[in-house]
């Protein structure tokens, strides 16, 4: 069994991310209060409080791409990525890395992207 983490974020618009997370990702919201929001995120918990947004000014190498870090993910089986990254796709978000598959057809093929 997979033990469900928390993970708290500051955010500047809690309606935008109420939008964001419950309709574009389809997140269900649990409690809130005026400065924060929980949504259920595939089973764990993320909590969005207002105040200053976390800078991620440095990136990473992974295969050929810079990646922002810190950055968290989650971890789906193929169809269900394909799945969120057309609900993405049409929702029209703005990617830092579109879709697409790393390292293909070697071990630890992944299919990645960042948004």
């Amino acid at each position: 069994m997979l033990t469900p983490f928390h993970l708290a974020i500051n955010v500047t618009d809690l309606e935008a991310t109420r939008v964001f997370y419950g309709e574009v990702l389809g997140a269900k919201e649990g409690r809130s209060a005026p400065t924060w929001v929980d949504f259920d995120f595939f089973g764990h918990q993320l909590s969005f409080h207002l105040g200053p947004v976390m800078k991620t000014e440095n990136t990473g190498h992974v295969g050929d791409h810079l990646v922002p870090m810190p950055h968290f993910g989650m971890v789906l089986a193929l169809p269900d990525w394909q799945a969120l990254a057309a609900r993405l796709t049409a929702a029209q978000v703005a990617f830092i890395l579109p879709p697409s598959v790393r390292f293909e057809g070697e071990l630890g093929e992944q299919w990645t992207m960042f948004f």
